[in-house]
């Protein structure tokens, strides 16, 4: 299999722009009409995520040892989309057609033989991760609103209890439909720690024209049951040798959310042993009333492993730190034996990874969501970052990277 032909094709079919995605899509749903109502009404928002994370993955294939288990997990999450192995093969057979259709002439006979295998790989996994799954855990979850708290202008923090319970590691996202905008999916990072009665905590926060992010800020109601997916995403989750590490976080807006849940984990293991890892966490934010978690932060600053920086970029008369919270933070990355997690908008990650590397830090050592397909309503996220459907391909996380 000649994965530079690979990647070499998928860069010019990503070239041509839009194209790519309209053609797909028309190829997709005119030989499977019955496709159709797996997607969103509008398919404004959808553009190339399905397509764009496909080729960007199976090009790739000679990579597949390094994202195995992401593979898996968006596997056991396109469940909830009642996807069959048979509706692979057909996303396979229109991602071969539009490749032949603006490829033309390129479109060889051995380049049509690597596609076909390389994407026979990668469905394979997602399939069989699939099949696994059901025999241990739902294609869904039902998320039973508990509890709604404007927390500023644009950011709602929202309590959930998942029926049944719904097992995840603090760093991870699950897909969540709101009955709302229905078939219309958005990556969320649980704010919180596993609790002993399940609920799950998410922060949402409001783009402007996003339709997701303001039915979910502006309507949702106490009492509605929204859907939830599958956990996904390793890249900011941290292993049981990595819980002993040191760590410098650094959050942009509501990305803040999944780095929340590993300081709760942390308390918790802090006030069960005396025992913690150093932690230093820059929180940015344009205006400080954006600093939504300020008092619990400064709260947990008493501990002595904690400290909280908030960084504030838009408003001059801020007594704090004022700046880009990546060059704020930078300042802290020449300390030896950091592990960074870093989440927010995708130019927050892009800055403050490329400010921690001139600072010093081991590429090694940040840790970024980095399968990400944004739209309107990824602000920040997911991810990574840490996102296609009915098979996306990473995570897209609302208000914070997604």
């Amino acid at each position: 299999m000649n994965t530079t032909a690979l990647k070499e094709t998928w860069a010019a079919a990503e070239s041509l722009g839009d194209e790519v995605p309209l053609y797909f899509y028309s190829h997709l749903f005119l030989t499977h009409p019955e496709l159709r109502s797996m997607f969103p009404v509008s398919m404004a928002t959808q553009r190339d995520r399905l397509v764009g994370a496909l080729g960007r993955i199976v090009s790739r294939v000679d990579q597949l040892d390094e994202v195995t288990a992401f593979i898996q997990q968006l596997g056991r999450d396109h469940r909830r989309f009642e996807v069959i192995a048979e509706h692979y093969d057909a996303v396979g057979v229109s991602l071969l057609a539009t490749l032949k259709h603006f490829l033309g002439e390129g479109w060889t006979e051995e380049l049509a033989a690597d596609w076909a295998a390389a994407y026979g790989v990668i469905a394979t996994v997602m399939v069989q991760a699939a099949e696994e799954s059901e025999r241990t855990s739902p294609a869904s979850w039902a998320g039973q609103v508990l509890a709604i708290e404007r927390r500023s202008l644009d950011i709602a923090v929202i309590q959930v209890r998942p029926d049944p319970a719904l097992p995840f590691e603090p760093g991870q996202a699950m897909a969540v439909e709101s009955p709302l905008r229905p078939r219309l999916w958005r990556y969320l990072s649980p704010a919180n720690a596993p609790r002993s009665d399940g609920t799950l905590e998410f922060h949402v926060q409001l783009v402007p024209g996003g339709l997701w992010s303001g039915a979910m800020v502006r309507l949702l109601s106490v009492g509605e049951t929204l859907r939830l997916g599958a956990p996904i995403g390793q890249e900011l989750t941290l292993g049981q040798h990595e819980r002993e590490r040191d760590l410098l976080m650094v959050a942009g807006g509501a990305g803040l959310a999944p780095l929340r849940a590993h300081l709760e984990r942390i308390d918790q293991h802090w006030q069960s042993t005396g025992t913690a890892p150093t932690v230093h966490l820059f929180h940015g934010a344009r205006v400080p009333w954006n600093l939504y978690e300020g008092k619990l932060l400064r709260d947990l600053a008493s501990r002595p492993w904690f400290t909280y920086t908030p960084v504030i970029s838009g408003d001059p008369s801020f007594p704090g730190r004022k700046g880009l919270v990546g060059d704020v933070a930078a300042a802290d990355a020449a300390r030896p034996g950091l592990l960074a997690l870093v989440c927010g908008s995708p130019d927050m990650v892009r800055h403050t990874v490329s400010r921690l590397r001139d600072a010093g830090m081991p590429s090694t050592d940040i840790r970024f969501e980095q399968f990400a397909t944004l739209d309107e309503d990824s602000h920040a996220q997911h991810h990574h970052t840490q996102n296609p459907q009915p098979a996306p391909a990473a995570v897209e996380r609302v208000g914070t990277r997604v």
